[in-house]
């Protein structure tokens, strides 16, 4: 099955503005590289079509200088990866795109603004 969190971060980088740090974990310095959206492969709902498709969790922390900035990039974050439902990217198939939860939880150690976006992806090898 594709690697989805590899699908997320080469479509979230391509379709994002060039200030966003986009990647499957926080960079060092985080304050220093804001906006971030860091995209990590999350619980799983199995397959829709055994061996054919498999649904995919994934977790997305958004981290931005303002709490309006944060929400504003989750929702556009989110609304990217919805329009991404039915087409094709390297090595994968999109089928389904569903956000499960959108969740504002600040960084408790930097209280840099941050929400967790949980989105579910069912893909298939392309």
């Amino acid at each position: 099955m594709p690697d989805v969190e590899l699908v997320a971060i080469d479509l979230l980088a391509e379709v994002l503005d060039d200030s966003v740090t986009v990647g499957s974990e926080w960079p060092e310095d985080l304050a220093q590289h804001l906006p971030v959206v860091a995209v990590s492969l999350g619980p799983s709902g199995g397959s829709a079509i055994k061996a054919v498709t498999a649904n995919r969790g994934l977790d997305i922390d958004v981290l931005a200088p303002t709490k309006g900035e944060a929400r504003d990039l989750a929702a556009l974050v989110s609304a990217h990866l919805i329009a991404a439902q039915g087409t094709k990217r390297p090595g994968a198939q999109i089928y389904g795109v569903d956000e499960t939860s959108f969740i504002w939880l600040p960084d408790p150690v930097t209280n840099i603004p941050r929400y967790v976006l949980v989105m579910s992806m069912v893909v298939r090898p392309a």
